[in-house]
């Protein structure tokens, strides 16, 4: 997830960062249409592995587990969906715009 968030800022690695973004898109929209929306496999396999440790009472938003884990704090599931695709988009966004600025350089040289 910090990845998907931070790649774009390093050069080296922003063409990654970008396939991870794209690879992410492809799982919420495209798995989620049969899966619902925000499907990840990851999340899947870990929600598992948690129901077979006796974990319950999980909640649907892996990043609202996250947050809730690592604070305690209880946002609502509304506003840190909200939150998690803002971010996304405005991750996606740079790293098109950064890859596309550098696809340009590279060209002219």
């Amino acid at each position: 997830m910090l990845f998907n968030l931070f790649g774009w800022i390093w050069k080296r690695v922003r063409k990654w960062n970008l396939l991870s973004l794209l690879l992410t898109a492809f799982s919420w929209f495209g798995l989620g249409i049969w899966y619902g929306l925000g499907y990840c496999p990851c999340t899947h396999w870990h929600w598992l592995v948690r129901r077979e440790l006796g974990y319950t009472n999980m909640p649907s938003s892996y990043i609202k587990f996250l947050i809730q884990e690592l604070t305690a704090m209880n946002i609502s599931a509304v506003a840190v969906d909200w939150l998690t695709g803002v971010s996304f988009g405005l991750a996606l966004i740079l790293s098109v715009a950064l890859n596309i600025r550098d696809y340009k350089q590279n060209r002219r040289r």
